[in-house]
């Protein structure tokens, strides 16, 4: 990360704390507001880290699939070119 982020396991605790702050007794509205906030912002950064990872894992994954579907329909072609009646 660049931008210096905490990394991915400590934003998500954060975020885990602050939802745990909400849940006690002891809530005043500004903290809560600043609270909300920074979970939120917390919360926005996470998704799009999961959605970054997701595209990589499909660019990973369609790079090491591509090989096999070329085979795949190399042999099916193939298999198709033994099916065709012969001239001779």
């Amino acid at each position: 990360m660049t931008d210096k982020q905490p990394d991915f396991g400590a934003r998500l605790k954060e975020l885990e704390d602050i939802t745990e702050w909400f849940e006690s007794e002891d809530v005043e509205l500004d903290a809560a507001l600043a609270k909300f906030e920074r979970g939120m912002e917390l919360a926005d950064g996470l998704k799009k880290d999961l959605q970054q990872i997701e595209n990589r894992v499909e660019v990973i994954k369609q790079r090491y699939d591509a090989p096999s579907r070329v085979a795949e329909e190399a042999a099916g072609t193939a298999a198709d070119a033994d099916d065709e009646p012969s001239l001779f």
